[in-house]
């Protein structure tokens, strides 16, 4: 009998519920995908955008900003994607304001190589003032006006901060996911799944198609995977943990689709007109 060598496939994904609603069935051995082994790491969306310049795992969660840096080291899964469809990332502050009052205000961002932090930064127009806090930290922030003695005016807040913020009592100023909608006609691409080029397209591909698989099984048994996803959901309870991930885990998610490569282009194009994208990048986008 022929004996098959395992390849070892490390994932690097953000400890929320919807990452961890599409990766349930690879992180449950729900699937059988010899000869490739999957080992998870589950870490902060900005520290896997900084450590994919190392190229270190096989697969990672990145955003489609730092994607813009690392088109010569990782390729984009067509499936995995998060898409901010007419909603997203949201600036929050403890009194309403105008968003052109932002550009004169000091900001808690989760970090610059996010998707969130490039759309406001076009959405303004302009550089901002900011400090780099943990994204689960944003809201505490913004509620107390300062970060390890920094003075905070507003938070930009991504993952389930989205549907949490009211309960602090803050206030909305501006829909980056709704901006973009309407600024364009085009969902927003948040976050997407790149996969190492150096593993060669079969690997590429067969890597994408068990992706694929994952995130298909948990549509397919979505109240098994939401029990999972369940426990990356801080301060979700179960409807709003089942809102979160049909927020972000959907049609999008198992493919970008023409519209979705649209808007990937059309983000980093625009990236790259406002300075923020250093040079012109084409997606390269892996079927499986």
């Amino acid at each position: 009998m022929a004996i098959t060598s395992e390849k070892l496939i490390r994932v690097g994904h953000s400890p929320d519920p919807d990452d961890a609603f599409m990766f349930y069935a690879l992180a449950n051995d729900q699937l059988d995908t010899a000869p490739y082994r999957f080992e998870h790491e589950l870490v902060d969306i900005e520290t896997l955008n900084q450590r994919a310049f190392s190229g270190e795992l096989e697969l990672t969660a990145v955003s489609l900003h730092a994607y813009a840096h690392l088109a010569e080291i990782y390729a984009l899964c067509a499936c995995g994607a998060s898409m901010g469809d007419g909603y997203g990332p949201m600036v929050i502050a403890r009194e309403q304001a105008a968003i052109a009052d932002l550009s004169t205000m000091h900001l808690a961002v989760p970090g610059k190589l996010t998707t969130a932090f490039l759309a406001l930064r076009l959405c303004l127009g302009t550089d901002f003032a900011h400090t780099i806090v943990p994204f689960d930290a944003i809201i505490d922030a913004v509620c107390r006006g300062s970060y390890q003695g920094q003075p905070i005016d507003a938070g930009l807040i991504i993952h389930e901060g989205q549907l949490t913020y009211s309960d602090h009592d803050l206030k909305m100023i501006v829909d980056l996911g709704a901006w973009w909608l309407n600024e364009t006609g085009l969902p927003l691409p948040l976050g997407a799944n790149a996969i190492r080029k150096d593993l060669g397209e079969t690997a590429m591909r067969d890597v994408t198609r068990w992706l694929r698989a994952s995130i298909r099984y948990g549509l397919d048994h979505r109240d098994d995977a939401l029990r999972y996803a369940q426990k990356y959901g801080r301060d979700l309870n179960p409807q709003r943990a089942d809102e979160f991930v049909g927020m972000y885990v959907n049609d999008w998610t198992l493919d970008f689709g023409p519209r979705g490569r649209q808007a990937v282009e059309l983000l980093l194009d625009r990236g790259r007109q406002a300075g923020v994208v250093p040079n012109r990048v084409v997606p390269e986008f892996v079927d499986g």
